[in-house]
């Protein structure tokens, strides 16, 4: 599986990079004290923002958003009133 690259002619980091740099900060600033639940956590934390610039890169049509995610519409749906987004 190739990692989500951009398009521009300047290297940028690929999206697993970044994601693994704001994992490895978070655990840096936690210092000692171990996360609790944290698998649950990062899926919260990367889903609702993934969610909502899905959605504006579709303006809004939900059945461009299912098939650019992969998703179900119904699940969407269900994920978007989840986080308020519907």
């Amino acid at each position: 599986m190739r990692a989500a690259t951009t398009g521009s002619a300047t290297a940028q980091p690929s999206l697993r990079e970044c994601v693994a740099s704001a994992v490895r900060r978070y655990l840096l600033d936690l210092g000692e004290q171990p996360p609790e639940d944290f698998y649950n956590v990062v899926l919260r934390e990367v889903e609702l923002p993934l969610l909502a610039e899905v959605m504006r890169h579709c303006g809004g049509n939900q059945s461009c958003a299912a098939v650019a995610l992969g998703i179900n519409r119904a699940t969407l749906r269900k994920k978007l009133k989840l986080y308020g987004l519907s």
